[in-house]
């Protein structure tokens, strides 16, 4: 009874961050990009993800850490959206979508954008993939990533929401098979890092 109570909590802890987050989100991309508001609002919301995913044990529980391969598979990922962006680009509806995304990369200072970039991916992997994933109970790859997918509906971009699916699979998959959140933390950095830097100009 006494760990049926310690879980309840800890999902109440969870559910309450996630709330405060997903609203974060929501307002951060409700502002103008390179703005004060929105790299406020933004690394506010990396610093919710970031608290809210210490509260429960993430767990790390085999010794095993791989470095190289999350590297890889966030460039293979990478490569993969890349293909499909080219596709994307043609339909006009999409296009429109993603290139509302892409604007906060290219009106705003790239090492900013960058930084909060990787501070947000960061944040969110020690929460969806740590804090989330520990609570979610026997099928925690797809409550994560369901929930995952609900928050990111805050910004109110089908493109992004899409990704969060098929990102947040892979993310909760990697912290499956390791054990904790190092491999989806590295592929997730990879993977935003070569979306910031090679994505924007497909839709210029």
């Amino acid at each position: 009874m006494t760990r049926e109570l310690g879980l309840a909590a800890r999902r109440l802890r969870v559910a309450a961050a996630a709330v405060a987050g997903t609203g974060l989100l929501g307002a951060s991309f409700a502002a103008e990009p390179d703005s004060p508001e929105f790299y406020g609002l933004t690394l506010t919301t990396a610093a919710s993800w970031a608290l809210g995913g210490l509260l429960p044990d993430i767990g790390d529980d085999q010794p095993e850490r791989p470095i190289t391969s999350p590297i890889l598979i966030g460039a293979g990922a990478f490569a993969v959206f890349y293909g499909c962006a080219l596709i994307a680009r043609r339909i006009p509806f999409l296009r429109k979508e993603i290139a509302s995304v892409l604007r906060y990369a290219e009106q705003g200072p790239t090492p900013r954008v960058l930084l909060i970039t990787l501070a947000n991916g960061a944040a969110e992997e020690i929460f969806f993939r740590g804090a989330v994933y520990s609570v979610a109970g026997s099928k925690p790859v797809v409550v994560s990533t369901g929930i995952y997918a609900c928050v990111t509906a805050a910004t109110r971009n089908p493109a992004l929401v899409l990704a969060s699916i098929f990102m947040g699979a892979l993310f909760g998959l990697q912290r499956r098979a390791t054990g904790g959140i190092r491999a989806p933390l590295l592929t997730h950095m990879t993977w935003s890092a070569l979306m910031l830097r090679y994505m924007p100009r497909l839709f210029h």
